[in-house]
């Protein structure tokens, strides 16, 4: 059966990796780019894959984006059959600093956006008795940084809503897996100097960055017939960082 495949966050660099991955890889499958605004390489991306990339304007923290996004995959292709929660962002601060809206503003996006769109999801997964969600968490669930307790907070989320929906799930063939990337190639603040960055490889055993395909090329895994098996599981992929 060809696949429809949902990919949120689809306009940043590890989005655009993952949707590339699954195109060229899965020639019948068709992607679906969840994007809500600069949208420009995403267009390109759709270009390139014309009639099996199609650009989805949505906003992952509104449940109604989502049913309508839903809705709208399963009349152009198939029902959803991969869902990835890609889309995120941080916006640091110490907590004796942090203003209200800015815990509010990152727990909505990383962790309610997470929610919104496994819960559209799932009906039709659950009528095709099988799916595959991968949520992508952080390593700051894991190792949380200082000036980061809204982000890491709301990431650690998403291991916990991983492992508690994969249980809910697994008898109705559908796998939900979490990924935590480490520092990524093209996904860094542009304000980091050089300076800064190369201390940051040297931390790292492998001392460099990961390559956004090298995330993609897991998640592509953890999505298909061979990881029927795998639920669960939070995949940790930093180069030996921890």
């Amino acid at each position: 059966m060809n696949r429809s495949i949902l990919i949120t966050g689809a306009n940043g660099a590890l989005g655009l990796a993952l949707a590339e991955f699954f195109l060229t890889r899965e020639e019948s499958c068709v992607v679906f780019l969840g994007v809500r605004e600069r949208r420009e390489r995403a267009q390109e991306l759709a270009a390139r894959f014309s009639g099996r990339a199609h650009l989805l304007t949505l906003e992952v923290t509104s449940p109604d984006d989502w049913k309508a996004a839903v809705t709208e995959i399963e009349t152009k292709a198939a029902p959803l059959s991969v869902l990835i929660n890609n889309a995120g962002f941080h916006e640091d601060a110490l907590l004796a600093n942090m203003a209200q809206d800015q815990w509010s503003r990152v727990l909505d996006a990383n962790l309610n956006a997470v929610f919104h769109g496994c819960q559209a999801a799932l009906p039709g997964m659950m009528r095709q008795r099988q799916g595959r969600i991968v949520n992508i968490a952080s390593l700051s669930a894991i190792s949380s940084p200082a000036g980061q307790t809204n982000y890491a907070a709301a990431k650690a989320g998403v291991i916990g809503l991983t492992q508690s929906l994969a249980k809910e799930s697994a008898r109705m063939g559908i796998t939900v897996n979490a990924v935590c990337p480490g520092y990524i190639e093209g996904g860094l603040p542009a304000d980091w100097t050089p300076e800064h960055l190369k201390a940051l490889k040297m931390q790292l055993p492998m001392r460099r960055f990961a390559r956004p395909e090298e995330i993609a090329a897991a998640v592509f895994f953890l999505a298909s017939a061979d990881a029927s098996y795998i639920t669960g599981t939070t995949l940790k992929i930093d180069g030996g960082l921890l």
